[in-house]
């Protein structure tokens, strides 16, 4: 039976022919090219302009690109819609999709398939870039999207993927979108070497999506940074979380997610760095925390969370809390604002510290008290506060401090 299928498979392949569109040749238009195509064909687009609605592909084909064609929605259509397997898409310039919040048209969008591979396209002011929706072992690869909205409801998302699993996200760059990336209900994924900037809500959106890794990204200027919300079992690795700037902006919100494991990312001048509330057995280990306004903000909510071997340089606080009991670890950080000694040389602070200033509980109740601070009383009072805590809680610390930063 195998070589009967096997034998199948290479006749089909032998058999598979290419079809050419484009003003030199005699199929002229994109749809008349697909309909031609049987399954297993490549279709191949010379460069030009093509205004031919919503185009759709429903058979197994290449859909190759040369030249960089356009695919133009004229902000009417949704321009290219997936309704097959094992489908490529590869070297277009899709731009103008239609706007509507009901329908969601895209510039690209796959409709509960598999093993469709999108690479090597530009998406350029369309409502959702590239949309998956129940989809399998799907890959979206080195393509460039653009959108130019300046509020939430005039734009999509870059790249949504709903309800779907084993999606492999790579090196697409993502810019100007509601969310960059957008994942709901999506499992066992990866999301690698993407850089997401200018989004005006996120630049990495995550909702009831378990076992998911997201490694050596950019998230970059994004409105409220990262959020991973509802989720559990999501590894994040060499990250750089950078410039989310706003009142209500993190690098990172972690929000009833557990189970996770936060290793060697940056988080550099955000509003604040990591911010938790309901998160449970998370470890963060050997990450820099540097020029944030808070480093970390841990809510009571948090337990059982480890803390260790971190970098905290150059926050104006380190950590904050709104809570009396301290129900997570921290152990050997390195701290640049910890002022202890170390009399027998091992690297480690013979002084415990206490990362929790004053002023940053003070802030959190009542963040007007900002207007105070570099003040000469707040000064001392922190510092009196760290040998004798009153105010914030006394086991609230890192018992092992090291004495110089971690080369990370």
């Amino acid at each position: 039976m195998k070589y009967l299928v096997a034998f199948l498979l290479l006749s089909l392949s032998l058999h598979a022919t290419t079809i050419h569109v484009g003003k030199k040749y005699a199929v002229k238009s994109v749809k008349k090219g697909i309909a031609l195509a049987k399954i297993g064909d490549t279709v191949i687009v010379h460069g030009g302009l093509y205004r031919e609605g919503n185009i759709i592909i429903d058979k197994k084909i290449v859909f190759l690109g040369k030249d960089l064609p356009i695919l133009d929605g004229e902000k009417k259509h949704e321009i290219l819609s997936i309704h097959a397997d094992s489908v490529v898409v590869d070297g277009f310039k899709i731009i103008k999709s239609a706007y509507a919040t009901i329908t969601d048209p895209c510039g690209i969008k796959v409709y509960n398939r598999s093993h469709v591979l999108i690479q090597n396209n530009v998406l350029d002011d369309n409502f959702f870039g590239i949309y998956l929706q129940n989809c399998q072992k799907c890959t979206i690869k080195n393509n460039y999207l653009k959108a130019y909205g300046k509020e939430e409801q005039q734009l999509g998302n870059g790249i949504h993927c709903w309800k779907s699993n084993d999606i492999l996200i790579i090196a697409n760059h993502i810019d100007g979108h509601r969310d960059g990336i957008y994942f709901e209900f999506v499992y066992d994924s990866l999301i690698w070497r993407n850089i997401s900037i200018n989004n005006i809500r996120y630049g990495l959106h995550f909702m009831f999506s378990h076992s998911d890794t997201y490694i050596t990204n950019v998230f970059k200027k994004n409105g409220a940074g990262v959020a991973v919300m509802y989720t559990k079992n999501v590894k994040m690795f060499n990250n750089y979380f950078e410039e989310n700037w706003g009142d209500a902006a993190y690098g990172l919100l972690l929000k009833d997610i557990s189970d996770s494991y936060i290793f060697n990312n940056r988080f550099a001048r955000n509003t604040s760095g990591i911010y938790m509330e309901g998160t449970s057995r998370i470890k963060v280990e050997k990450n820099i925390f540097e020029s944030n306004g808070w480093g970390m903000k841990i809510q009571a909510s948090c337990m059982e969370n480890e803390i260790v071997n971190n970098n905290y340089l150059k926050n104006t606080f380190d950590i904050s809390t709104n809570g009396s009991l301290v129900l997570n670890t921290f152990n050997s950080n390195y701290w640049d604002k910890y002022e202890g000694y170390d009399l027998d040389k091992n690297g480690i602070g013979d002084v415990p510290y206490h990362p929790l200033s004053l002023f940053a509980v003070l802030t959190e109740n009542t963040p007007s008290a900002m207007l105070l601070y570099r003040s000469f009383m707040i000064t001392l009072l922190d510092k009196s506060e760290k040998v004798l805590p009153s105010i914030t809680p006394d086991n609230f610390i890192d018992k092992t401090p090291l004495m110089k930063s971690l080369p990370l």
